[in-house]
């Protein structure tokens, strides 16, 4: 899928290697403007209908947290360039879709286009259409939930979705109740693995089968059946969208 991509990134020599790997390594990227500060990125971003930021961290007058915040809700993706592995955290937390370190590895570049790539995809085949899982039926099946004199059974069909807590997991349910288990989140995600539920962010795990919209934007989110709406990282969201068709 092509790609109409902005590059935001204070120093030329930079920007240029950037551009040229683009150019003869992934031709489905086209690049509409280059930016050196906050300032200049914004006009291109309000001016261009942009796919794809590549977005370096440190820059004169501001950084790249800077600038999402002063974007607000985007519909664009977001991979970050930068020289200090001690972004990773925050790029996650401002929904990146990827994370490339200095000096760019052109491996690590082509497959960061990919991913975007299959993203945009997705969501463009998904555009103006109704959510149909490719979950043949609902969720089935049963959960053992541990407790102080034994252990609960829940029936898995009754989960809506999970929220991590440190090292426990508080568990909603569709009738509107909550548990809370003294398991990860982690723990939750390998025994529900394959039976319709999808991790779409560090903290949440949702049932497939009772989300009923999906909002592209910063990092989108999700509308489940009971009106609760759960952001969608961007490193999630391929994975979520390929549960529907």
């Amino acid at each position: 899928m092509d790609l109409k991509a902005i590059i935001v990134e204070d120093e030329q020599t930079s920007r240029a290697i950037l551009k040229n790997y683009l150019k003869k390594y992934c031709p489905n990227v086209c690049v509409l403007g280059e930016a050196e500060n906050v300032d200049e990125a914004l006009v291109l971003i309000r001016n261009k209908d942009v796919d794809l930021v590549f977005l370096d961290v440190e820059m004169p007058y501001g950084n790249a947290f800077d600038l999402l915040e002063k974007v607000g809700d985007v519909d664009f993706e977001t991979i970050f360039v930068t020289a200090y592995n001690n972004y990773a955290i925050e790029a996650l937390n401002a929904h990146a879709s990827y994370y490339l370190m200095k000096p760019i590895s052109i491996d690590e570049l082509i497959k960061a286009v990919d991913y975007v790539a299959e993203i945009r995809k997705k969501e463009a085949a998904l555009h103006h259409q109704v959510l149909v899982s490719k979950i043949k039926k609902r969720v089935s099946g049963k959960i053992t939930i541990p407790q102080l004199d034994g252990f609960e059974i829940l029936n898995t069909s009754e989960i809506l979705y999970c929220k991590a807590d440190d090292n426990y997991t508080e568990i909603y349910l569709v009738n509107g109740k909550k548990k809370l288990v003294s398991k990860t989140l982690k723990y939750f995600e390998d025994a529900l693995k394959g039976v319709g539920f999808a991790r779409v962010h560090k903290s949440y795990m949702v049932n497939v089968s009772e989300v009923v919209k999906y909002v592209k934007g910063k990092g989108g989110h999700v509308l489940l059946s009971s009106g609760k709406e759960i952001m969608v990282s961007a490193s999630k969201k391929s994975e979520l969208l390929s549960y529907f068709k």
